[in-house]
């Protein structure tokens, strides 16, 4: 599967299972995808779907229970507007100057992010914000494990994050484990998104004209390849009700990454075009699913956009492009939904 780009000729290849899913079913609304597995992409079944109840704690991506303990919507809430709050002073901060993003990215921009937000706390809580750490939750346990066993815990201190002090606050093994699970769950979502949103936005659409703003390049970033291009739903007795062809087995896969290329609701939806924005509420475009449905928004989507705006700002006045000699973009299944790895290199002097 190929995703229309810029003149410029580079090729998007999704994972074989990711374009089957493009290719087969783009333009339907329900469609079983596995026996026990109806996959939703029409916008006003997914619409009643995400609005016939809450989600359930073992279905939010971020907040779903740790080591068998339960993270409330009241502590997850909490936890969010600390991140946030630790994202907002960073922002009043000055920046860091001369700081080279060049590379291979998401990765440049997800290490950049981690030291702009969080580079003042301990190695041991910041660690946990290594991309090595995706490969296996075992892997990322056992780190956790180490670092909750090792002496010298941190103590709260103003000079910490508000999420390192509320991590410093835990006492015992199991309560300092449970702290950097936690710390994990908060903070490694905003870096991680961030980046690989901002690395989709490169490798879709760069160069980008002077006047388009960034809000778009976002927006149409989130459109093409939403990190999170799927939104599971277990079986449930409301979702027969809504659509007959859902059985009372049935979990529900929801679609965004259909639904923001359905030809019924979008002007040639396989083109990247961030000027569709300019009349658009994001809020409110049918099928429009980044940060989740209207009934229960990502939380951290307050978080997400302002650091993409910056963090795109930055590669834009940095005179960065997209290596001339990467033609092939691969977007793999498991993960954020995202190019693995886009190359930034320096513009190429004109003589």
């Amino acid at each position: 599967m190929t995703t229309s780009t810029p003149p410029r000729v580079r090729t998007t290849v999704f994972s074989p299972r990711l374009a089957a899913l493009i290719d087969d079913h783009v333009g339907q609304d329900v469609f079983r995808l596995e026996p026990d597995t109806i996959g939703i992409a029409g916008h006003e079944v997914a619409d009643r779907i995400l609005a016939a109840r809450r989600a359930t704690e073992t279905e939010r991506p971020t907040f779903k229970p740790l080591h068998g303990r339960s993270i409330s919507r009241t502590e997850a809430s909490t936890v969010t507007r600390t991140i946030g709050n630790d994202v907002r002073d960073a922002l009043k901060g000055p920046l860091p100057e001369d700081v080279d993003l060049s590379g291979p990215w998401p990765l440049t921009g997800h290490l950049f992010l981690r030291d702009l937000i969080l580079g003042r706390d301990p190695y041991r809580l910041r660690m946990l914000m290594s991309r090595t750490l995706e490969l296996t939750p075992k892997l990322t346990w056992s780190v956790i494990a180490l670092g909750a066993a090792l002496p010298g815990w941190p103590r709260p201190d103003d000079g910490l994050t508000g999420l390192a002090n509320r991590a410093a606050r835990a006492t015992g093994y199991q309560e300092r484990r449970y702290a950097m699970g936690v710390y994990r769950r908060a903070a490694a979502p905003v870096c991680f998104t961030v980046s690989t949103l901002v690395a989709n936005a490169l490798w879709l659409g760069a160069p980008f004209g002077d006047d388009t703003p960034n809000r778009n390049l976002i927006h149409e970033s989130l459109r093409l390849l939403p990190p999170s291009w799927n939104i599971l739903r277990n079986a449930s007795p409301e979702y027969p009700a809504v659509d007959g062809r859902i059985g009372e087995k049935d979990d529900v896969l929801l679609l965004p990454l259909l639904s923001h290329r359905d030809p019924a609701l979008w002007d040639d939806p396989d083109a990247f075009r961030p000027e569709r924005w300019n009349e658009l509420d994001p809020d409110t475009a049918p099928g429009y699913l980044p940060f989740g449905h209207s009934s229960e928004r990502c939380w951290g989507r307050h978080m997400v956009m302002p650091l993409a705006e910056l963090l795109l700002d930055l590669v834009r006045g940095s005179g960065l492009v997209v290596d001339p000699d990467q033609r092939v973009g691969k977007v793999p299944l498991l993960g954020l939904l995202g190019v693995e790895e886009v190359r930034l290199t320096k513009a190429a002097r004109v003589r």
